[in-house]
Formats: C-alpha cells, sequence, structure tokens
C-alpha cells in the first residue's frame, strides 16, 4: 500500500498536488462556514444523563424551556456618582428593560461574512432581577441564544451591550455586564493582540528554523503551504462527518486540531526532507523522482507507523463517558489519517516536483558536509550509554516527584481579570457570590400529580440552613406544575472547589435526607456541573490509559517485530508522561499557587506527550534497527543512527513545542497550562528520550533490543556516498569498538 501510494505520487506529483490543493481550498471554505453548526459550548451536555446535574438540565430543559444553547446575561445598572438608586432611577431602569427587551438587535454583518454564515439577530429578553441590598445598584437578566463560541453570537452580545450602554446612559446610569458569554468577548477582545502576535512569531520560528536547517526559503515555505491545504481537507472531513453522524464537537476542538496538524504535518516533511537531502548527496546521478520514491517508501513505514500510534491513542477516547473527550479523540484521530494520507501522497509529490531545487540556493548538496554537533553527539553516546542513561532517569524522576500531592483544578476562571470579572466581583461585594449564576434545585413529581408551593416548602426551609447558602429564593413552578426550581445563591464563587465541594456534600446531602417520597430531586448550576465532570474524569483516566498503552504497544510490536524494544519505548515515554506533569504541577500548583492542575490535562498529556513523542521513539528506533542491518558493532550502528536522525528529530521537536507553546500566551489559564506543559513534554520526548535515553539503551542492549527476531547483518556497507568506515593503513592505530565513521553525511 505504501509502496503504491508513494510509486504513484511521485510518478505523477503534479496531479496530486493540484488535487490537493483544490481539496484544501474547497473543503476550508466548507469548513470556516459549518465548523459553529457542529459544536456546541455547554459543558452539562457532554456529560451522560445519569449523572445528576445532567438529569437537572433535562428538567430545567422539559418543564421550563430553558434552550441548550441559551446564554444568560447579568447586567448592573447603577448611578455614575456611586450614590443609592433613588425611585426617578429604579423607573427609568425598568423602563429601560422594557424597551430594550422589544428592541431587536442587530448582528453586524463581518466584511468576510460567508452566505451560509448564522444569522443571530435577535429579540432579547431582558427582566428585572435583582437590587442590592444598599440600593447602589439593580441587576437586570438578559439572555442571548446561539453558539457563544461562534464570532456570530458574539458580535450580536456586542451590539446589545452597546444599546444597553446607550439606554441606560441618557438616563445619567452606567452598566456593566457578566457571566460566561460577557467574559468570553471580553477575554477575546483583551486576547486579540496577543494572540496574533504568538501566531506570528509561531510561524515565524518554523520559517526561521527550516531556513537554518536548509539554507533554503523554498524548503521554509514548502511545509507550511501544503500543512494550510492538508488543514483544510482535514477540518472538512471532521465537519463533514459530524455534520452526516449529527455529533456535537466541543468548541475547542477546532483548535487543538490546527496545533496538532501543524505540528505532525511539519514533522513528517521535515523527516522526509532530511531523508531525501541524503540520499540526494549519496546517489548524485539518480534521478530525483526515483530518489522521492525511495525515500517515501522507507519514511512513509516509519511514518505510517507513528501516525497510527496517534490514532490508536485518540480512538481509545471513543470508550470516555464524558463526551467532551469522546468526541475529541475520533475528531483528531480523522484529522491524523488525513495528513497520514498527504505524507504518503502529497508529501512525495512535492519533493518528486522540485527536485533538488527545493534545497536553493543552498550549496549544501554539492559540498561535502563536515562533521557536526550530532555526530560528535551521537560518538558520546555510544561512548558513554550507562552514563546517559542515569543522567536521563535522574533528570525525569526529579520532575516526575511533582506528581506528589498533585490536584486538579476545575475552576473556568483565573486569568486576567477583564471587564466582565470586575463586574462580578461589584456584585459580590454587595449580594451572595452565586447571584450572577445560581445553583439550581430542581423538583419533579413521579406521580404526575401537581406540585403544590407547600409540597416543597420543607425542602427550601432546610436549604436555607446549609452552611455556604447565602439566599434561598422563592421557588417557581412549571406552567404545567410538574415541576419547580429553587435557586439557591452561594456565598463562594460558583466556579471555585469550595462551591463544588459544597454542591457535591452538604447541598446534595440535604436535598436526599428531606426529598419528599413522591418526588424526586436534581441539583443543576455550574458547581453541580463541575462536581460530576470531576467524577467523570477519574473514570476516564482509569479507563483510558491502559487501553490507549495497549493499542501502542500492539503497533510497536508490529513496526519493531521484538518483544523487548516496545517495552523500553512505552517505559520511557511513561517516564516521560510522569515527569511532564509532575513538572507542570511544581510550576503551576507549588510555585504559581493555583489550585492545582487543569483537570483536562493529564489526559491531553498522556495522549499528545506519549502519542507525538512516540513518533520520535519510532524514527529513531527505525533508523538503529536499519543500521543495525549493517556491519560491525551495535554501538557504532546508533552512532550512525543519531547522526543521521538527531537533526530531524531536534528540529521536528522544536517545531512541534513551538506550535504548542503559542497556546501558553493565550488569556485563559487552562489553556496556558496546556500549551506550556505540552510544549515541555514535546521537548523532552525529542531531546531526551529520542536523542538520548532510547539510543542509549539501545548501545546497551544490542542486538539483543531486537529479540527475538534481531536485525541479520548484511554483507555490503551502509549506502551512501561514504562507506561505514574509513579504510585503516597498517600504520593507523586501531578504532575502539563503538567509533563510528568520521567522515559521513551529517545535517548540524
Amino acid at each position: 500500500m505504501i509502496r503504491a501510494l508513494t510509486g504513484f505520487s511521485t510518478r505523477n506529483p503534479w496531479k496530486v498536488i493540484a488535487t490537493w490543493t483544490v481539496l484544501g481550498i474547497l473543503l476550508t471554505i466548507l469548513s470556516q462556514t459549518l465548523i459553529y453548526r457542529v459544536t456546541q459550548t455547554q459543558t452539562a451536555d457532554f456529560l451522560p444523563k445519569s449523572y445528576d446535574s445532567a438529569a437537572a438540565m433535562q428538567i430545567a430543559h422539559d418543564h421550563f424551556g430553558t434552550k441548550p444553547d441559551a446564554n444568560p446575561v447579568t447586567v448592573l445598572v447603577a448611578r455614575t456618582d456611586g450614590r443609592a438608586l433613588t425611585p426617578a432611577d429604579r423607573e427609568q431602569i425598568d423602563a429601560g428593560a422594557k424597551r430594550l427587551s422589544s428592541l431587536k438587535v442587530t448582528m453586524p454583518k463581518p466584511k468576510d461574512a460567508t452566505p451560509l454564515q448564522h444569522d443571530y439577530s435577535q429579540i432579547p429578553q431582558v427582566s428585572p432581577a435583582m437590587a442590592a441590598p444598599d440600593g447602589t445598584f439593580e441587576l437586570l437578566s438578559a439572555n442571548l441564544t446561539g453558539n457563544s463560541a461562534d464570532p456570530g453570537l458574539e458580535n450580536t452580545f456586542r451590539a446589545f451591550r452597546d444599546n444597553a450602554r446607550a439606554e441606560f446612559a441618557a438616563q445619567g446610569l452606567r452598566t456593566g455586564f457578566t457571566g460566561a458569554l460577557a467574559d468570553q468577548v471580553d477575554s477575546s477582545d483583551d486576547g486579540k493582540t496577543l494572540a496574533a502576535i504568538a501566531s506570528g512569531c509561531m510561524l515565524g520560528l518554523i520559517v526561521l528554523l527550516h531556513v537554518l536547517v536548509f539554507r533554503s526559503v523554498l524548503a521554509a515555505l514548502l511545509p507550511l503551504i501544503s500543512v494550510a491545504l492538508i488543514g483544510g481537507v482535514a477540518s472538512g472531513a471532521v465537519v463533514g462527518t459530524a455534520l452526516l453522524t449529527g455529533i456535537k464537537i466541543d468548541s475547542s476542538v477546532p483548535e487543538l486540531i490546527s496545533v496538532v496538524l501543524l505540528g505532525t504535518g511539519i514533522d513528517y516533511f521535515l523527516f522526509l526532507m532530511f531523508r531525501f537531502r541524503e540520499q540526494l548527496r549519496a546517489h548524485p546521478d539518480r534521478h530525483h523522482r526515483t530518489t522521492a520514491a525511495e525515500v517515501g517508501q522507507k519514511v512513509g513505514t516509519a511514518v505510517t507507523s507513528a501516525a497510527l500510534t496517534i490514532v490508536a491513542a485518540f480512538v481509545t477516547l471513543g470508550i470516555a463517558s464524558f463526551g467532551q473527550f469522546r468526541v475529541l479523540g475520533p475528531a483528531i484521530a480523522v484529522s491524523v489519517l488525513v495528513m497520514l494520507l498527504a505524507s504518503l501522497t502529497l508529501m512525495p509529490a512535492v519533493l518528486a516536483a522540485c527536485g533538488r531545487k527545493l534545497f536553493w540556493p543552498s550549496r549544501a548538496l554539492e559540498a561535502e558536509p563536515r562533521e557536526g554537533a550530532a555526530a560528535r553527539f551521537g560518538d558520546l553516546v555510544a561512548r558513554r550509554p550507562l552514563t546517559m542513561v542515569v543522567a536521563s532517569l535522574a533528570l525525569l524522576g526529579a520532575l516526575a516527584g511533582g506528581l506528589a500531592g498533585i490536584k486538579m483544578d476545575y475552576g473556568l476562571g483565573g486569568g486576567p481579570r477583564t471587564a466582565s470579572q470586575s463586574t462580578a466581583l461589584e456584585i459580590s461585594r454587595a449580594l451572595p457570590a452565586g447571584v450572577a449564576d445560581p445553583t439550581s434545585v430542581y423538583v419533579e413529581t413521579k406521580n404526575a400529580g401537581p406540585l403544590s408551593p407547600g409540597s416543597i416548602d420543607g425542602l427550601s426551609q432546610h436549604l436555607t440552613r446549609v452552611a455556604g447558602v447565602g439566599q434561598v429564593a422563592k421557588p417557581v413552578l412549571s406552567e404545567d406544575r410538574q415541576a419547580a426550581r429553587i435557586d439557591l445563591f452561594l456565598t463562594a464563587d460558583p466556579q471555585s472547589q469550595q462551591a463544588r465541594d459544597l454542591v457535591s456534600g452538604p447541598i446534595r446531602a440535604a436535598v436526599a435526607q428531606n426529598t419528599p417520597a413522591d418526588l424526586t430531586v436534581h441539583v443543576g448550576g455550574t458547581p453541580a456541573v463541575f462536581a460530576d465532570v470531576s467524577t467523570a474524569v477519574s473514570h476516564d483516566l482509569r479507563l483510558v490509559f491502559p487501553v490507549a498503552a495497549a493499542l501502542i504497544a500492539v503497533i510497536l510490536l508490529l513496526l519493531l517485530r521484538s518483544l523487548l524494544a516496545p517495552v523500553v519505548l512505552i517505559l520511557s515515554v511513561g517516564l516521560g508522561f510522569a515527569a511532564t506533569l509532575g513538572a507542570a504541577a511544581l510550576l503551576f500548583q507549588h510555585a504559581m499557587d493555583k489550585p492545582g492542575v487543569n483537570f483536562t490535562l493529564p489526559l491531553v498529556l498522556f495522549l499528545f506527550v506519549v502519542a507525538l513523542g512516540t513518533d520520535y521513539n519510532i524514527l529513531i528506533s527505525d533508523r538503529i534497527r536499519e543500521e543495525m542491518e549493517h556491519p560491525g558493532p551495535p554501538r557504532a550502528a546508533v552512532a550512525r543512527a543519531l547522526r543521521h536522525t538527531a537533526p530531524a528529530i531536534a528540529t521536528a521537536g522544536l517545531v512541534l513545542a513551538g506550535s504548542f507553546g503559542s497556546l501558553a500566551v493565550t488569556p485563559q489559564p487552562s489553556t496556558q497550562q496546556i500549551g506550556f506543559a505540552t510544549a515541555l513534554g514535546i521537548l523532552l520526548s525529542a531531546f531526551l528520550l529520542s536523542i538520548v535515553l532510547v539510543p542509549a539503551l539501545a548501545a546497551i542492549l544490542g542486538r539483543s533490543l531486537w529479540w527475538p527476531v534481531r536485525p541479520e547483518r548484511t554483507a555490503t556497507p551502509p549506502t551512501g556516498r561514504h562507506h561505514t568506515g574509513t579504510p585503516r593503513s597498517p600504520q593507523s592505530p586501531p578504532r575502539s569498538e563503538w567509533s563510528a565513521p568520521q567522515h559521513q553525511d551529517t545535517y548540524s
């Protein structure tokens, strides 16, 4: 299959390039237009219906008409001089709320709007909610419906905010806005410049690394252009699959897909270009299309195995109970499969079409390369493998020590304070912190008889006596009198661990102890949702980790045809995962005094660091095995493999780490943690595991590493412009067993 794909692509390079170009452009437009029709942002919607908060949301939908895409906004209205509101002010606020409820908010049309873009123009529901005890402000409740991840809804909110400000400013009043949508828009506006700078720096880093390594502008730009086309095809495939199956994906999936594809795509292109340049030097008289086909086949085998490890790791998320994980896995798996197909078709076609011109104006193909850092480092690892193993394990163990006492953080805030958060803080000084985001207790009848206010008064009274509940609102009956809602305003921030502990402990205990026999009661709201998410994630971590590790082990077993080598690679990436997660805990939980590491970090790290880190291990292991098939001691084979492969792994690691590192400068703390920790994990995988630990272990174990099918030594020396070693004259001093050739092609 690999031979057929790479052979066809290198024989018909321009047809393959044209096909990918057309698909990339069309599917990019399609995915950008329809992406928000297949995404959802409500975390509760990803929980199984068996969880308490999910059942509460179902009652809210069935009996109170709560829409799954509702986005409540709290509007604070106060005097500009800070004094208490007068009766005239209150009348003006009520009148303003009525006018806003009758005014249609028209979504501004951006210049780049497409015909299929959803129109979020709507008449918001605005009503008085609560007043401060000291009379300094009054709160209004507003609601905008739509996908909060869609920039169109964000623009609609901005228009509503402008309308409200203008309405009350005319009366000499000031306004503030808070809620999830308001905070999201403020964070987006505040971080827009920083995100653009980070993205520019990331692309600049990739281009600079390619220029420094290949000394060619064409070799620097073609991978980026190609990966952009592949990313468009992958996004279109994910969106199309979601539309056909009716699956909703999380709003963070598109960003993660773009980062994964950029990193892995550039990695695979680098592996191919390094080997292509090596073979062009070794066979200057061979036609470049023949060389491209040979390189595509050789590297394609390793790339296929590397991509399949990523696919296997992410496919295991399909068995997770938490829907956010369950949809993330298949989405990234589909994207990586598209990237794999491109690495076997488009990338070899680009090499075949460009040939030696790919490295213009560099004269690296003509000049004899000097022995560089990669060759010297390969000799060092081969000469002192035990020292390298001990030093690597010591560093990994020290970082893994941060796992002691690690905690998970399920909070959503913690970033730079936005205008929305300042408004929420102002409200919390006069009212319970949970006023803008209440915890709701939903009551439903079992016998289909109508509810009466008196039947739930006892439950309300008991809830008022729970420590941490600042205020209990009057029960609200549904129109069909089959359900009721009791809003609780907690004294703790709804997004804090304190609120989650309060809901999962005393509140749910009070509900269980004081619910009449003919009623069912469920607790919903932000703290309840994330308390249940905590339970679901803990369950999934225990389930996904061993299954993913087993699948990766099977792929390594089939690729390496060995029982011992897969164990070595899996143990090494396992140590890398532990060290990365420990380092994240040391930085965020201990050094920065955060409540803990983000709850998604362990799973994201496991999948990205283990799966992507295995890419580099596969590349170096495959080359070590190839070199051990030639005559000579194993340590010389390790040195040769490092000399050829270490530069590609190092460059790829820097590119991939830079891709994820760009996430570390985003305003969202959770994304910052994922970006930093994943970038660190990739660097450890590339520079410590794949270039030091695994080759050092291979040098110690020798050909026994490949037991029971050890590499058979051929009678011919390694291919290339130079032989494995330089013939010695009788007067030449003998070379040690580990010594590698001094005139091999290098890429330093």
